[in-house]
């Protein structure tokens, strides 16, 4: 069965950190591009952050620049989403999805997960 597991939201107060995972199961994700995507309730989904599949590029939302680090480790078959400085506007539920490149932010993303869902508050 094909499957992409988000994990490793929940609750962190301003200024904190979390890491997130994607992991997948039934497939190989060698040779795909990472996408993480948020939405948060009343708002357009939007992709944050893309690993190409050799890990060559990396792209990231504005928005996010300069706290979120993405990652990847192919043997684990599971990339990483490393969100630092986080802001209430962050929270959201995070989803990952593959896809054969980065260069697009929407649009051909097949396989996506259930998402976690990121809580910043006081």
């Amino acid at each position: 069965q094909v499957q992409l597991v988000e994990s490793g939201g929940g609750l962190v107060q301003p200024g904190g950190s979390l890491r997130l995972s994607c992991a997948a199961s039934g497939f190989s994700l060698d040779y795909y591009a990472i996408g993480w995507f948020r939405q948060a309730p009343g708002k357009e989904r939007e992709r944050v952050s893309c690993i190409s599949s050799a890990s060559v590029s990396k792209y990231y939302a504005d928005s996010v620049k300069g706290r979120f680090t993405i990652s990847r480790d192919n043997a684990k078959n599971t990339v990483y989403l490393q969100m630092n400085s986080l802001k209430p506007e962050d929270a959201a539920v995070y989803y990952c999805a593959t896809r054969s490149t980065c260069n697009r932010p929407t649009g051909d993303y097949d396989h996506w997960g259930q998402g976690t869902q990121v809580t910043v508050s006081s």
